[in-house]
């Protein structure tokens, strides 16, 4: 008799390909983008009320929601020579 196959408590299986998200994470993922989608209008109402009440807090709301749509930008430091006539020095 042949255990090929058979789960023998030694090694794993080769479960989900690297990258795929599982489908609890798929359907809430789903499920939040749908929400989103059908609240757009309710969402801009809201945050037009947040703006004349407190226009400070409606760009700290801004700021917070372009977070998920516009990647934050990474500083940078290139300090060295670049065999030309001098150094390049960047710093912010």
């Amino acid at each position: 008799m042949s255990n090929a196959g058979q789960f023998d408590g030694n090694r794993p299986g080769p479960g989900r390909p690297k990258g795929v998200p599982n489908k609890s994470t798929t359907q809430v993922r789903e499920a939040f983008a749908d929400f989103v989608a059908n609240n757009t209008g309710r969402v801009q109402d809201l945050f037009d009320q947040v703006a004349s009440d407190n226009p400070a807090k409606a760009l700290e709301l801004l700021a917070k929601l372009a977070e998920f749509v516009i990647p934050k930008q990474h500083r940078t430091e290139i300090d060295g020579d670049l065999g030309l006539r001098g150094q390049l020095i960047i710093r912010d």
